[in-house]
């Protein structure tokens, strides 16, 4: 399994406000391009989006289902990259003092990456939550930077 975790210096309700929007899932998710679409209200279980993943000449689609939420602690998606196949992504954002602690667990369920499953795919899952979760960071920290009244996104501020 693929556990990483990040220190994200905002409350859990910042971190959730951003796991919340769907219009903002491609500026974190490492390797997506594009989010758009989808059924349902996004992060309510069984609502969906759809997103695209272009890698040089080459493009891929896939979606995302929330199969689990408990606001603003746990998200639990599964998400769909077709030919490869599925994957559980279990988001857990902890208080951790003033700041949050996000936790991501992935695991392939089905396909390509289900059946071919070891630690090298491990160590890829790893390189890709390390991304991901800095991108989060970034997201949320800025977010509230760039809020009226934000000064430097710190508690308080």
């Amino acid at each position: 399994m693929a556990v990483r975790h990040q220190l994200v210096r905002r409350p859990r309700e910042d971190v959730w406000k951003v796991l919340a929007d769907r219009d903002a899932y491609a500026d974190w998710v490492a390797g997506t391009s594009e989010s758009h679409g989808g059924s349902g209200d996004w992060p309510q279980e069984g609502a969906s989006l759809d997103y695209d993943v272009k890698l040089g000449p080459w493009s891929l689609s896939g979606s995302t289902v929330v199969r689990e939420q408990h606001r603003p602690s746990r998200l639990a998606l599964e998400v769909d990259s077709g030919a490869l196949g599925t994957a559980r992504v279990d988001i857990e954002v902890r208080p951790w003092g003033d700041d949050s602690l996000v936790i991501v667990d992935e695991h392939p369920l089905t396909g390509f990456a289900g059946s071919i499953h070891n630690a090298a795919v491990d160590a890829v899952l790893q390189w890709r939550h390390r991304r991901m979760l800095a991108r989060l960071a970034e997201v949320v920290e800025g977010r509230a930077r760039n809020a009226p009244g934000g000064g430097d996104g710190g508690p308080g501020a």
